[in-house]
């Protein structure tokens, strides 16, 4: 079989001495580190990049570090964690670089790699260390190197030197470390690589509809709004009663003046769930923009006796009847409809101060429609005071 020399060109005395130094260092069991170190600096020269033997001792050296790291945490002894885990993804990134040169052919074109079949085999025993590397690091909120050991865990999965293992087809840890590599982007607002392993993210089952909520405020960093809605309709699609897809949706298409795909969606919502106030809430709102008043007050009566803490629904039922009071005053005689008048705002108006005790912030909605409606009731004592009310703010 062809194989590279242990150096293609003329070393310096020096370089010599230093890969004879190094060698003996991995054959003593001892002083990997030192080898490592006399070995890095070599491969400034190009030329001695491609050498694969070189390239070789590279890898023993590390693989020493490792393996005595190993050692010291089996018997428990004290060494550092995140050098542990920093030294099995170091290992397999040497590993990598030995196959690709590894494969490439000999002078009659034959490829025929030496290493990989020992080496994958190594790796394939300790890789899960670069998986568990990076959720050690994720509890330390060490976002940016949680990333890079996740995106090493799934782009090496594809490499030749793992290919026996068909990582890809039968890895079920590759989904979760493409969610957790999407997760620590996100925290990072990085909106770039929060997208990288979104899609193998989302094989992820436990924890699709949180990979979803990501890559929307992704696309949203990124302004695709294309993107971001698709994204939410899929997620609402998938998980109805998650509580960040719907509101954004429905705000989305509230805000385009489309209120029956609100409905739409709401009475969606509800059938997943007919006890979930957002949905009440939604369909109730997007009645009231319908101008359907009668079935607004009907759905918001029910949200009512649901949830009678939610400030909303006292608001339209309220709205609703002081729009049919206004459609009776503008479209039909008022003093040959005083009687329905007066019913109207007598309606309105307990919803309407029942919602000023919840929301006294709100003023700007409760204000004017409590002073019409203590005018036409011709309520002196309130009017006075709400009048008051709205003059000194």
């Amino acid at each position: 079989m062809f194989a590279l020399p242990l150096c293609a060109h003329k070393l310096t005395r020096q370089q010599k001495k230093d890969i004879d130094q190094a060698k003996t260092y991995i054959k003593s069991g001892k002083d990997y580190d030192k080898a490592e170190k006399l070995i890095t600096p070599l491969f400034k020269d190009s030329a001695n990049r491609s050498n694969l033997k070189l390239n070789a001792l590279w890898f023993d050296a590390v693989r020493g570090q490792y393996d005595v790291a190993n050692e010291k945490l089996y018997l428990k002894q004290k060494y550092d964690t995140a050098a542990f885990y920093q030294l099995t993804r170091h290992l397999q990134e040497v590993a990598l670089t030995v196959d690709s040169l590894d494969a490439l052919p000999d002078k009659k074109g034959r490829v025929r790699p030496s290493y990989r079949q020992e080496n994958a085999e190594l790796l394939n025993a300790l890789r899960i260390n670069i998986y568990y590397g990076g959720t050690w690091h994720v509890r330390k909120a060490n976002y940016q190197t949680a990333f890079s050991f996740f995106d090493d865990y799934i782009n090496a999965a594809r490499q030749p030197l793992y290919e026996a293992y068909k990582y890809q087809q039968k890895d079920s840890l590759l989904p979760k470390a493409a969610y957790w590599a999407t997760f620590c982007a996100f925290k990072m607002q990085d909106a770039e690589r929060t997208l990288k392993h979104a899609q193998l993210a989302m094989d992820d089952k436990e924890r699709c509809e949180f990979t979803l909520q990501y890559m929307c405020e992704a696309y949203q960093q990124l302004h695709n709004d294309s993107a971001y809605i698709a994204t939410l309709e899929e997620g609402f699609r998938r998980y109805p009663d998650y509580p960040y897809f719907f509101p954004r949706l429905a705000d989305y298409r509230t805000a385009q003046k489309r209120y029956d795909e609100v409905l739409q969606l709401a009475e969606q919502g509800l059938m997943v769930n007919e006890e979930n106030p957002i949905f009440h809430i939604a369909k109730s709102v997007s009645l009231l923009n319908l101008e359907r008043y009668n079935e607004c007050i009907a759905s918001s009566q029910q949200l009512i006796a649901l949830n009678d803490s939610l400030p909303e629904p006292y608001f339209n039922i309220a709205t609703c009847y002081l729009n049919n009071a206004l459609t009776i005053e503008q479209e039909h005689e008022p003093r040959k409809n005083r009687q329905a008048l007066q019913k109207l705002y007598q309606q309105a108006r307990p919803y309407m101060e029942k919602y000023r005790k919840m929301a006294p912030s709100d003023q700007k909605r409760w204000a004017p429609a409590l002073y019409r409606i203590y005018f036409n009731l011709n309520m002196g004592k309130e009017f006075e005071e709400i009048d008051r009310t709205m003059r000194n703010n």
